[in-house]
């Protein structure tokens, strides 16, 4: 496509785009602003977010980040949990922001690796079958890399922001091809915030080591 050819469907993407797109939007930029912040308002911020993407990817063909919203939806459950635990004693966050070890870095790399095999297959099926739009490995990678960010998130691991940003970078060409730009929009702002969230993260982790 060239330069005016994505701009005109930018545009007329944003005329159509719905209520419930732009809804989804801004509680998934609302949500990663207050995981940024190491905020609790993450989830149930979230939680809108993700719902409604679940109705929106299966109407728009990606299966793959269907799936990765319905378990968005059940790990900001867990992540709430988690983030919620304080010491009985001092009454203080359980959970600390913190580096990854070399151990816990070769299980996301394997825990990535078997979702996006698990996913990249079934998705080929699917595009055979009934789902011809789909493109299986770039949904694949985005949602694999989803996946992987938010286990991590919900354990208050530094490496998860690494993952995000794979997952926008992935999901920025991903949803604009399939019209909706709005969210494509959404994936450029969400990309910048996982940069800041990283840089934040990483000082806050720094801190708690020394």
């Amino acid at each position: 496509m060239t330069i005016p050819q994505v701009y005109d469907a930018f545009i007329t993407g944003i005329q159509e785009t719905g209520i419930l797109e732009f809804i989804a939007v801004f509680a998934g930029i609302g949500s990663v602003w207050f995981s940024r912040k190491e905020n609790i308002w993450v989830y149930p911020i979230g939680l809108i977010n993700t719902t409604i993407y679940i109705y929106l990817s299966v109407k728009g063909h990606l299966y793959g980040e269907a799936s990765v919203n319905l378990y968005y939806t059940i790990m900001s459950i867990y992540g709430w949990i988690l983030w919620s635990k304080k010491n009985n004693h001092t009454k203080e966050k359980v959970l600390k922001i913190q580096f990854s070890s070399s151990k816990e870095w070769a299980e996301q790399v394997f825990f990535f690796g078997l979702f996006y095999a698990l996913l990249f297959f079934s998705l080929q099926q699917l595009q055979v079958s009934f789902a011809p739009e789909a493109i299986p490995w770039a949904d694949a990678f985005a949602s694999a890399t989803a996946y992987t960010g938010m286990w991590l998130m919900a354990r208050k691991k530094v490496e998860s922001w690494y993952w995000w940003i794979a997952t926008n970078i992935a999901s920025i060409p991903l949803y604009f091809m399939k019209g909706y730009v709005f969210t494509s929009v959404q994936f450029v702002v969400l990309l910048i915030l996982a940069i800041a969230g990283l840089i934040s993260w990483r000082k806050k982790a720094g801190h708690a080591g020394n």
